[in-house]
């Protein structure tokens, strides 16, 4: 008898044999970031509890460190590995070179809980690395000139870590943060360039006549907004000029979003989920300008961005890709629905509650930390059978 928590909705057909886990990106790193995600509350329990007083990276910056370094970063190069191959039309890792890489990801999540300083570094900057020149061979050899720039973030990732461990190690006199905003900046461009492609396409497709639209000036605004406030992170400029180019940005974004029409995505979870997440971006631009003078607490600005942004389009777009990429409908179920409101509530919880109650600051986050974790922990659960078979309609990927 096959369990409905394993039915995700595929035509009745013979279940696939067979081990698939490495057949293509999105596979291994979409089922580590989940499970990564579902343990984090645990993880950070027993750093807090000291029962990991001997890892070498503890507290907050071990927790930004994990989240950017970690999971983000692992969905990322998940989805840009099936990505790329569908942009060139070239294969990228598979098999044994894909679980190489996993293992690198995994190494270098236990490391930085261990005393192995040294080795925390090198496996941390040396993943983004080897996954720059997984990406790097077929976008090069098809000269697809157009995504050359996800190489570069890829490299930007590797040297924002360096910057954490660096300064870790007491090799640079200077703190770690930096290399967080790095990252946190790259995230945020990425989101930016990639929820414009998809996000209108992926309504128009799903609803006949929905009328997402892009305007090219609002592009323009809202993708230079971005790199402009990365420019000022740079740069170390702070208090005005760095609120001015954030609240400039985030009417560029709001603007964005309402062109997308995101009403008209209300009746389809896969879509409605992207839009509700993307929301977030100028919601954290919005919260950045307002802690640029001391307004709001920064913390809110960066969890708007992570939890909400990052948290909401991760959850949907690998339910979409895992779905697409294996041969099942494009149609949400309750079990996803329920993983999509769990991390919305996580956002919600985490980031606005504290703005009008400061004093629920420690509760919303303990709260919001759990909700977290049970998304993606369900997400781990229901799709653990789907990304290690192999594809039910028999195609290679």
């Amino acid at each position: 008898m096959t369990s409905p928590l394993l039915n995700i909705g595929e035509p009745p057909r013979p279940a696939p044999g067979g081990f698939a886990l490495f057949a293509l990106g999105f596979r291994p790193f979409y089922l580590l970031a989940s499970v990564f995600a579902a343990l984090s509350v645990p993880l950070w329990a027993l750093q807090f509890s000291g029962l990991l007083g001997h890892a070498y990276l503890a507290g907050a910056i071990w927790h930004a460190h994990e989240m950017l370094f970690g999971f983000t970063l692992a969905v990322i190069v998940g989805f840009l590995f099936t990505a790329g191959r569908n942009w060139t039309g070239l294969p990228t890792p598979t098999g044994w070179p894909l679980a190489a890489l996993a293992g690198l990801w995994l190494a270098a999540r236990v490391l930085v809980l261990t005393p192995h300083a040294v080795a925390a570094a090198v496996a941390n900057v040396a993943f983004p690395l080897a996954a720059a020149l997984g990406l790097a061979v077929p976008f090069l050899r098809a000269k697809n000139r157009r995504n050359y720039f996800f190489i570069a973030l890829l490299v930007a990732f590797a040297a924002a870590a360096g910057w954490v461990h660096l300064a870790q190690l007491g090799v640079l006199a200077a703190p770690g943060w930096p290399g967080v905003q790095l990252a946190l900046d790259a995230v945020l461009f990425i989101l930016a360039v990639m929820g414009g492609r998809v996000i209108p396409m992926f309504t128009n497709n799903g609803l006949p006549g929905a009328g997402a639209a892009r305007h090219p000036q609002v592009e323009r605004a809202a993708l230079g907004g971005v790199l402009a406030l990365a420019a000022c992170d740079l740069l170390g400029l702070r208090g005005g000029p760095a609120m001015a180019v954030a609240l400039a940005a985030c009417v560029a974004h709001a603007w964005r979003w309402l062109l997308w029409r995101p009403w008209k995505s209300l009746p389809v979870p896969l879509l409605w989920v992207l839009h509700l997440a993307y929301l977030w971006v100028p919601v954290h631009l919005l919260l950045r300008g307002l802690a640029e003078r001391g307004w709001v607490m920064p913390s809110l600005a960066t969890h708007a961005l992570t939890v909400g942004a990052v948290g909401g389009l991760v959850i949907g777009m690998m339910t979409r890709t895992a779905r697409g990429h294996t041969g099942r409908p494009l149609k949400a179920d309750g079990f996803e629905v329920a993983c999509y409101g769990l991390v919305a509530l996580a956002a919600l919880v985490r980031v606005v509650l504290p703005l009008p109650w400061p004093g629920l600051f420690v509760p919303a986050t303990v709260v919001s930390s759990l909700l977290w974790s049970a998304g993606f922990g369900l997400y781990a659960v229901r799709y653990w059978p789907v990304l290690s078979r192999p594809r039910i309609d028999g195609r290679p990927g």
